[in-house]
């Protein structure tokens, strides 16, 4: 009794359950998984390299044209094998550079101003709600973007022609002075803008100027620069327009600058053309590289909520 006794005093033992065994990857699954894997990020690397050549290979060939001998034959190999500046120089002594230059400024100047101006106030209208015909004129909006410029230049020029601006700097701007893609960024970037924000500068007493240039203009800086970046891209790149309302060498801009460098019979050289092209692309890269930051975010800030 005393044995069973002592026997039923002992403490139970708990008998863990038996778990389930792990599976265990096969050997040459994992290995077909990596080997996957490592195609997949080969394809993707290969494929941004083609992408990259293609984009920057005319751009690198161009510069390498522009550094080139006087005797040195410019399809003979890929680098050049006596490197010089002094095309960059001829290019400013075979036609008026800086005149050229100058006057491009004045237009990129004036459509960074109005485009930052009106696409901030139209975007800012068509971002608030309260107010008929709100859709109606964004949906105008978006379908003008499918119209080429070719389909209205000429009614374009005839209204420019019509008001007395040919021939000037004013009638290469006006066109440009807003533009729709322009506007649908700062309109995306500005409903991007929590309405808790906006609801306190109300209660606040702000009235609308004050919220807009205080509230939602400091909020869009990014969608602001991504607006100064492409506007100077479209009046520094832009030939046909300039072409068509221009007359006087003394107004031309410097793609039109480049056309005459390159159609003039005094001046037959591939490295003069090509220095004279990089000349023109180098400002662009600057503020691009100057701003990049802010058009990044600017392109974020867009793609939040449209």
């Amino acid at each position: 009794m005393s044995t069973l006794a002592s026997r039923g005093t002992e403490p139970v033992k708990s008998v863990k359950p038996a778990t389930r065994a792990k599976r265990v990857k096969p050997v040459k699954r994992v290995g077909a998984d990596r080997r996957r894997h490592v195609l997949g990020l080969t394809a993707r690397y290969l494929t941004l390299l083609l992408m990259l050549v293609v984009m920057l290979g005319p751009i690198v060939w161009q510069f390498l044209t522009s550094i080139r001998g006087r005797t040195e034959n410019v399809y003979a190999g890929v680098l050049p094998s006596q490197p010089t500046l002094d095309n960059y120089l001829r290019v400013a002594d075979s036609f008026p550079l800086l005149q050229y230059v100058g006057n491009t400024l004045i237009v990129a100047a004036l459509a960074i101003t109005s485009n930052t101006l009106f696409a901030a106030m139209g975007g800012y209208a068509l971002s608030r709600a309260g107010w008929k015909g709100r859709k109606a004129v964004f949906t105008v909006l978006v379908a003008t973007l499918m119209f080429p410029f070719e389909s209205v230049m000429i009614s374009m020029f005839l209204t420019v022609r019509e008001m007395g601006l040919v021939d000037t700097l004013i009638g290469v701007w006006l066109p440009g002075a807003v533009s729709v893609l322009n506007i649908m960024i700062m309109r995306a970037s500005f409903l991007s803008v929590p309405k808790e924000v906006e609801e306190a500068a109300v209660l606040d007493g702000a009235n609308e100027w004050t919220r807009f240039t205080r509230v939602f203009l400091p909020a869009a800086k990014g969608a602001l620069a991504v607006v100064c970046i492409t506007s100077f891209m479209g009046a520094w790149d832009d030939f046909l327009w300039p072409l068509l309302v221009l007359t006087n060498s003394d107004h031309y801009t410097l793609q039109l600058g480049l056309k005459t460098l390159a159609g003039a019979t005094t001046v037959n050289d591939q490295r003069i053309i090509a220095a004279g092209a990089m000349a023109a692309l180098l400002p662009m890269m600057l503020l691009f590289f100057a701003l990049q930051r802010f058009f990044f975010k600017g392109v974020g800030e867009g793609a939040v909520k449209t």
